[in-house]
């Protein structure tokens, strides 16, 4: 669905375990005759999943001004190398440097090359001629070749690359920033990407998820009232508000219009949040990327996945956590959790 995607199926022989990046990239070259010897080409592996926009516009930039005929991306290294035979190789071990008055050595990181067409072809390279680096922070240097990686990069998404060098948050969502990255504080600020909708699931978010029954049957919910602040909090921020859940009960509808919610939607089960929120957006002329969702089980997957900002309880099920780029909040279902990620995202 990208318009300015275009997929090309590389043929069988370059499509195992074995083929080379460059045979794909000579493939593809010689499938393709409107390209011109001084088209410039840039190689981009998915396995660096910590490159960001920025990286490739500075990049590109240089690559052009300096008038390069290559590129490749790199990170900052300060470890100490040795040879086999006992020698090191980037230091003195006899005047041994603190690491942080060390300059380091410059080490491929894998995120992506630049090339001219006809200087690939020359060259039966991703790289020749005048070779330019550009830099990366040390952060991106994960890339996803073994299955151990895939919990490296998750740990520095979560707990460190959640902040690039221009203090953006990475989420795979637009929308948001952070400020500290030991006390992540989300802000709006960004007029093109201000989250416009805030929606929540009831319970296991505004309830602890229990149901409890009176002696006459009556059921109830126990919801938190620094959750009620937390709506009052979106209005003033001139922010709408809406519960959706799977759920149809008199007790939600009371506590909505006593929250003054501006949509709430009962009985909407799996796909049908999703079709919800596509229906608030439309009718709000916004996207799902201007939308904040806080759900807790697996009919909230859906929806959670395509929100630009997504968080969830701390007692939240285990297939919810592992949504990529879900924000793990501090508190449990009906202990306040809306209102920590209302003013998480508020700042």
């Amino acid at each position: 669905g990208f318009k300015k995607t275009t997929v090309y199926r590389r043929q069988p022989e370059n499509a195992n375990d074995t083929a080379s990046t460059e045979s794909v990239m000579f493939e593809y070259i010689q499938a393709t005759p409107s390209l011109a010897s001084t088209d410039v080409f840039v190689l981009v592996q998915a396995t660096s999943p910590l490159t960001e926009t920025t990286h490739f516009t500075e990049a590109l930039s240089r690559y052009k001004s300096e008038n390069l005929d290559s590129m490749l991306s790199c990170v900052p290294i300060k470890r100490f190398f040795w040879n086999a035979d006992g020698t090191p190789q980037n230091y003195d071990f006899y005047n041994r440097p603190r690491r942080q008055d060390f300059d380091g050595t410059l080490m491929e990181n894998g995120a992506f090359y630049i090339h001219t067409i006809g200087g690939i072809m020359k060259h039966k390279c991703r790289l020749g001629d005048k070779v330019g680096v550009y830099e990366m922070p040390e952060s991106t240097a994960v890339e996803l070749d073994e299955p151990h990686d895939w919990l490296v990069a998750e740990a520095v998404m979560r707990k460190q690359s959640l902040v690039n060098g221009h203090g953006s948050l990475v989420m795979g969502h637009e929308g948001a920033t952070i400020e500290n990255i030991h006390n992540p504080q989300l802000t709006t600020h960004d007029p093109k990407l201000k989250i416009k909708l805030f929606l929540t699931d009831v319970d296991g978010v505004l309830t602890d998820g229990s149901m409890y029954y009176s002696e006459n049957g009556d059921e109830l919910k126990r919801f938190h009232t620094y959750d009620g602040m937390a709506f009052e909090l979106l209005r003033n921020a001139g922010i709408k508000t809406g519960i959706v859940t799977s759920e149809n009960t008199e007790i939600v509808t009371r506590r909505a219009t006593k929250l003054k919610v501006d949509y709430l939607f009962q009985g909407k089960r799996n796909g049908g949040k999703l079709a919800v929120a596509q229906q608030i957006c439309q009718e709000l002329n916004i996207s799902l990327s201007q939308v904040a969702y806080i759900g807790d089980d697996i009919n909230c997957s859906e929806l959670l996945q395509n929100v630009g900002i997504a968080a969830c309880p701390a007692n939240a099920v285990a297939a919810v956590k592992a949504i990529p780029a879900i924000i793990q909040l501090q508190k449990k279902g009906g202990e306040g959790v809306f209102r920590e990620f209302v003013e998480l995202v508020l700042g």
